[in-house]
């Protein structure tokens, strides 16, 4: 008699806590829209079995003349990193025509990274994303007189300082998520910017492009991009071709080769022979 009462008395506490009798069953939310399974178009054609664009998907360079103490990346000097990229990249630094040749002088001014002014390199950030149990290198760095930021990531390799990945832009934001770094950069399109994200590739050594979106910004406001003409990584016919929490967790900070993917095209204008952006 007592276990009767008791499981009544608990079945009541239950009703009243549900609200009026609500059983907590499921509720009728309008009709399922009706599923839409995808059209395969031109079933004739032959697949393409090799790309139209050398488009250098890997990106992966040493990087020379930098010391990495005890295999420590954080010993690296990044302002000496990006003086080591001007070093191996002069078609893009050096000289009248260069796309960034304002670049180099403000480079060599640099007492060290992220001390602002007129030094355009970057405060650095580390974080593990290759998955090995020590920090990358993730650097950022403006492109006088071009409005453009390059981001890159580093890793020791044998010893070596090791680029593995690199995209410039007219950044508006950078993230480092587990193993990823995202880029947003503006659009043409008002209300709409561009997402891309680059994550850790075992196999290839490299981090690799792997989304490549188009978004819409939470104020709706458009936000004019310096003129390109080329997808990320490529480098159009007859430019130079381009060679990524602070000292703790990372956070923003910006990467390498120009050159946006085809989606950041204008309609019409088809993508030129280059390098990811």
């Amino acid at each position: 008699m007592r276990r009767t009462a008791a499981v009544a008395a608990v079945c009541l506490l239950v009703t009243v806590a549900s609200g009026c009798g609500d059983a907590g069953g499921l509720v009728r939310d309008g009709r399922t829209p009706t599923a839409v399974s995808p059209d395969r178009l031109w079933p004739d054609l032959t697949p393409a079995s090799s790309p139209a664009f050398d488009i250098g998907e890997v990106d992966r360079e040493a990087v020379r003349g930098v010391p990495v103490p005890g295999d420590d990346i954080r010993e690296a000097d990044p302002v000496a990193v990006v003086r080591a990229e001007i070093a191996a990249h002069p078609d893009d630094y050096t000289g009248a025509r260069a796309p960034y040749r304002d670049t180099s002088p403000r480079v060599e001014g640099c007492g060290h990274a992220g001390e602002g002014g007129r030094c355009p390199v970057l405060r650095p950030y580390y974080r593990d994303l290759t998955g090995d149990g020590r920090p990358e290198l993730t650097l950022g760095f403006r492109l006088p007189p071009a409005k453009l930021t390059a981001v890159r990531v580093y890793t020791v390799d044998e010893h070596r300082l090791t680029r593995i990945m690199a995209y410039e832009d007219a950044v508006s934001g950078v993230e480092l998520a587990d193993r990823s770094v995202i880029i947003r950069a503006p659009s043409e399109v008002a209300g709409y910017e561009y997402r891309l994200q680059w994550t850790w590739a075992a196999d290839q050594r490299a981090m690799l492009l792997t989304h490549d979106e188009m978004l819409r910004t939470d104020d709706g406001q458009h936000l004019p991009r310096p003129q390109r003409s080329t997808r990320p990584g490529r480098t159009p016919p007859g430019s130079p071709t381009s060679s990524g929490s602070p000292a703790s967790s990372g956070n923003p900070v910006p990467s390498g080769n120009p050159t946006p993917p085809a989606s950041h095209l204008p309609s019409g204008n088809p993508p030129s022979p280059a390098s990811p952006r």
